[in-house]
């Protein structure tokens, strides 16, 4: 069985205040208060929050945001650290790719869904795949641009992993340019950024990119 480490040296806040992500920056309002601002948000879109269909919207909203908007109340540094040490003399790239994702648009509250791929660059040391996954839903669960997520990603695998490089890229459709405004559907957004070896080596951030564009066997 592979031994299970957490990193010691770990400070309690990161260079890049990785924790200070969860701390709220406002009061947060009650839960009776975030009812009645959904139901007079119903009123302005022209119904009426009190027919029959509509009456027990406001409770349901509100615990669909407690879900969707839950990474505001999740920690990454807790996420990734626990490590595994027993990788042998293994020292190359680790990919995760075609993670499914979901968040919303910080301009219009509107969800993009897509796809995410990280790779990175062991030093003694790699984290659970499952980690990947659930770094990723921590901040794509808060509002924010696909350029902000992308970078919340990365900045967070190379602060508490230290790797000798990291590559995210993401890849997702944009309903606030899908359902509204331009209205065209299909269309992707792809950000993709890079630290370390990848950001230094071109050969390195061709190898990521062949490898998750490759077809799957």
């Amino acid at each position: 069985m592979d031994a299970v480490t957490s990193k010691p040296d770990t400070p309690a806040v990161l260079p890049a205040d990785i924790r200070a992500d969860t701390r709220p920056v406002a009061a947060r309002p009650s839960r009776a208060e975030a009812e009645a601002a959904v139901r007079t948000l119903i009123a302005y879109a022209g119904d009426d929050p009190a027919r029959e269909g509509l009456i027990d919207t406001p409770r349901r909203v509100v615990a669909a945001y407690d879900e969707l908007f839950g990474g505001y109340h999740a920690d990454p540094v807790d996420v990734l650290d626990r490590t595994f040490s027993e990788i042998g003399t293994y020292d190359d790239l680790v990919l995760v790719r075609d993670i499914p994702f979901y968040s919303h648009c910080e301009h219009h509250i509107m969800p993009f869904v897509g796809r995410a791929h990280v790779a990175y660059l062991p030093v003694e040391r790699v984290v659970g795949l499952s980690k990947i996954a659930r770094l990723i839903d921590v901040y794509a669960r808060r509002m924010q641009t696909q350029e902000h997520l992308n970078s919340q990603i990365i900045t967070a695998i190379d602060e508490v992993l230290k790797p000798r490089g990291v590559a995210v890229m993401l890849e997702a459709e944009h309903t606030c340019m899908s359902l509204r405004g331009v209205e065209k559907p299909g269309s992707k957004t792809i950000t993709s950024q890079f630290t370390g070896l990848f950001r230094d080596d071109p050969a390195e951030q061709a190898r990521f990119i062949t490898l998750v564009r490759s077809p799957p066997r």
